[in-house]
C-alpha cells in the first residue's frame, strides 16, 4: 500500500515563504522516521502557483493557463509519498 500526504498551499507558501524553524524541524524529524522505517519514497515542496501552468486538453486542442491561481485552497504546496 502507498500513501500520499499532500501539503495544502496557503498565502505564505504562495509568496514563497518557508515555514518557521519549529515546523521545519518537525517535518525533518518526521521525514527521518519515514526514511528509517524504509517507507518514504519521495517528499518535496513545490513552487508557488505564480511559476505554474495548467494545461487543459479538449477536443484535440491544448489550452495553457499561466499562474498564479486565485484559489489557494485548491493548490498543493508539497507532498510525501
Amino acid at each position: 500500500m502507498r500513501v500520499m500526504v499532500l501539503v495544502k498551499a496557503n498565502k505564505d507558501s504562495e509568496a514563497g515563504a518557508l515555514p518557521d524553524e519549529k515546523i521545519l524541524t518537525e517535518m525533518g524529524n518526521f521525514n527521518e522516521e519515514l526514511v528509517k522505517a524504509d517507507v518514504m519514497q519521495a517528499g518535496e515542496g513545490l513552487h508557488p502557483s505564480s511559476k505554474g501552468k495548467r494545461v487543459k486538453f479538449s477536443g484535440g486542442k491544448k489550452i495553457v493557463i499561466d499562474g498564479p491561481f486565485a484559489e489557494t485552497k485548491e493548490l498543493v504546496a508539497g507532498y510525501w509519498l
